[in-house]
């Protein structure tokens, strides 16, 4: 794929964040767009922003991506209503801070539901016609926390481990099979979005702190700028795109120092990250 020109690119979590920055990116380009977010008061503010742009053809949808039926209902929708599909980015996705001990089970299951499954509805219900169009392209937010792993994130690292896992797989089945479908997974380091204000956390975790400490600490790099980094790679058709230098710094580190890296960031975290309450 060398251009978006023309191209039916579908975004889910399209409401905030890189979402809505794609959406925007992807206007300016030429492409026919497809919206989707649970935040139906975001998703209005994102399709405001990108009529102004002049879109040729724009649907908005709220959507649950955790959903199966629901996803797979609204694919042959936008199939139907567009005509074709070339470019799927499954870019919604939540986050869960505390301990692996300290976790309740509907919070895991909530965090699986829509950074895994959600990536996996998207990835299958498209599929079919992405290989139809014959010049298809698969985009999945993984992490850079789907290339190394941080202490009070066992379960968000285990869902973007997942995407990044599903996503080569797929990559090499594409290739294998002879399909024009190629697949990027895409590993965000801290971006400047509302993640971690929307985060759910343990009882251990001041939800206040760990936003505070994400938001000041952690996100560098803007949504406008992820989604650059994001569209070059898709025209560029790499397999793999890292975005913002924390993610590039942290892959090479974990990389070159293997398994020891471990040993160095649990040293680290416990200098820097905030405390937890005590339980008594």
């Amino acid at each position: 794929m060398k251009t978006l020109e023309n191209k039916v690119v579908v975004i889910t979590g399209a409401g905030s964040g890189i979402g809505r920055a794609l959406a925007l990116d992807c206007a300016r380009r030429g492409s026919l767009l497809a919206l989707s977010d649970v935040d139906e008061t975001g998703l209005a503010e994102t399709a405001a922003l990108v009529r102004a742009t002049g879109v040729r053809e724009l649907r908005t949808d709220r959507l649950d991506v955790a959903d199966r039926d629901a996803m797979t209902a609204y694919a042959a929708s936008v199939a139907d209503q567009f005509g074709r599909v070339n470019v799927v980015v499954n870019n919604a996705g939540v986050a869960l801070a505390g301990d692996l001990v300290d976790l309740d089970y509907p919070d895991i299951d909530w965090i699986i539901g829509i950074n895994f499954l959600g990536v996996l509805h998207g990835t299958k219900a498209f599929l079919p016609h992405l290989i139809a169009s014959g010049d298809g392209h698969v985009v999945n937010l993984s992490s850079l926390f789907g290339l190394v792993s941080m202490p009070g994130q066992s379960i968000y690292n285990a869902t973007k481990y997942a995407v990044r896992g599903m996503s080569e797989a797929l990559r090499i089945e594409m290739l294998a099979g002879g399909h024009q479908v190629g697949v990027t997974v895409v590993h965000p380091g801290g971006i400047k979005t509302a993640i971690a204000r929307n985060a759910r956390v343990s009882s251990r975790e001041d939800q206040a702190s760990t936003a505070s400490f994400f938001d000041k600490k952690l996100a560098k790099t803007t949504p406008e700028k992820a989604a650059e980094v994001i569209v070059a790679g898709v025209l560029a058709d790499k397999s793999r795109v890292l975005v913002g230098s924390d993610a590039h710094a942290l892959h090479w580190f974990g990389k070159l120092a293997g398994a020891r890296y471990q040993n160095v960031v649990a040293r680290v975290s416990k200098k820097v990250m905030p405390a937890k309450t005590t339980v008594v």
